[in-house]
């Protein structure tokens, strides 16, 4: 759709001022404020959001959307932190706990084996802060992997989990990002953001690092030469000022650095966790948080829909409000979302079915690496 058409509808259909010297800004590339995200959360309706978010998306990146080829392994469960939110963690139990695990060298070396052959470009490596796995436990680890597979990439390790091997093994949060690059880490997740506002914050994740240490903790990656990704945990107690505020932290960094891969908004799933009081939000609330951040965060080439957590219809509808990316093939274990109630309790795809994904809703499906090379666009080419 173009600038014109957008406007034009926009204009035409409402008489609300600010959204259309929003969309205004919106068609020129100019970016909004922070009071403007507010009103988007607020007052403007969904289907405008998803005008302008499909805008945005549409000019950036056609039909394209984008996946990759990865799996994960999750070291353990086992964790120092007490989040409230989380239905992952077993806090410091023995390792024979019923749904504690504990994996050993050998066994994560197994599972990299396991995929001899096929043509995987990434394993995805986060689990709980487990207090006898620090950074040289690590650091070998990531040796022994790329000895393994030379051509993987390795995205590893929340912010939190970075800042307590970081502060253990007594090294600058630089100084142990390099070694873990010199290791061969390619690459960081964006986990472990949850929400920046500090009185928020002190409710559902008190004790574990705080926003200013987890943005240190990427502007530290970029600086070192490796990117990374960003996340947002809403759903829960916030408020829609202070999800704009997180936005807005990651903006100005991304202004500092250039150094985000992608954008992802991750969904509170109230399943077996000290929250579980607390409603989860409608697929409406989904859908607009999606389309405001593409709308906001101007200086973010990716907004992510990790499907996993989200499920696959909602995915396939986010394609339409801003979403050009839905994670990978996933053929993994994963336990951080299906413990928590997620849709997908066995987050496994194939790449045909990822194909068929995205082509159900006429987008078109391209394989990328990890740092969004592409590597083959399905629409022209065949499965082989």
């Amino acid at each position: 759709m173009s600038k014109e058409s957008v406007l034009a509808l926009i204009n035409q259909s409402v008489k609300d001022q600010q959204l259309q010297a929003i969309a205004q800004k919106v068609s020129q590339n100019e970016r909004i404020t922070t009071d403007e995200g507010v009103y988007l959360f607020e007052h403007v309706e969904l289907g405008y959001l998803a005008l302008l978010s499909n805008y945005i998306r549409e000019k950036r990146h056609g039909n394209k959307t984008y996946f990759n080829k990865n799996f994960h392994i999750e070291p353990t469960n086992i964790c120092v932190f007490d989040c409230k939110f989380c239905a992952y963690s077993r806090f410091l139990r023995e390792k024979d706990d019923y749904d504690a695990w504990e994996m050993s060298e050998e066994e994560i070396y197994e599972a990299i084996k396991a995929y001899e052959g096929q043509d995987i470009t990434e394993v995805h490596i986060v689990g709980g802060v487990h207090p006898k796995m620090g950074l040289a436990y690590f650091k070998n680890l990531i040796e022994n992997i790329k000895a393994i597979r030379p051509d993987i990439h390795v995205k590893a390790f929340t912010a939190v989990e970075l800042d307590y091997m970081c502060k253990k093994a007594k090294v600058s949060y630089e100084e142990g990002l390099k070694i873990l690059k010199d290791a061969g880490q390619g690459s960081l997740p964006g986990g472990g953001a949850e929400i920046f506002d500090t009185e928020i914050r002190k409710q559902i994740c008190k004790d574990k690092c705080t926003s200013e240490e987890w943005l240190a903790m990427h502007e530290a990656a970029h600086n070192v030469g490796m990117p990374s990704n960003a996340t947002i945990l809403y759903g829960h107690i916030e408020k829609p000022i202070h999800l704009v505020d997180h936005m807005n932290r990651l903006r100005e960094l991304q202004d500092k650095t250039g150094g985000f891969n992608a954008f992802i908004p991750l969904k509170f799933r109230n399943g077996n966790n000290q929250m579980s009081n607390i409603n989860e939000v409608s697929i409406i609330e989904d859908l607009k948080m999606f389309a405001i951040a593409r709308i906001f965060m101007d200086n973010f080439n990716h907004i992510k829909a990790y499907w996993p957590m989200i499920g696959r219809k909602t995915t396939q509808l986010l394609l339409s409000f801003g979403v050009n990316d839905i994670d990978g093939t996933v053929d993994d274990s994963t336990k951080i979302y299906s413990m928590a109630g997620a849709e997908e309790q066995k987050p496994v795809m194939t790449t045909e079915q990822m194909i068929d994904l995205i082509t159900a809703v006429n987008r078109q499906p391209i394989e990328r690496d990890s740092v969004y090379n592409e590597l083959r666009d399905y629409s022209v080419t065949e499965l082989v």
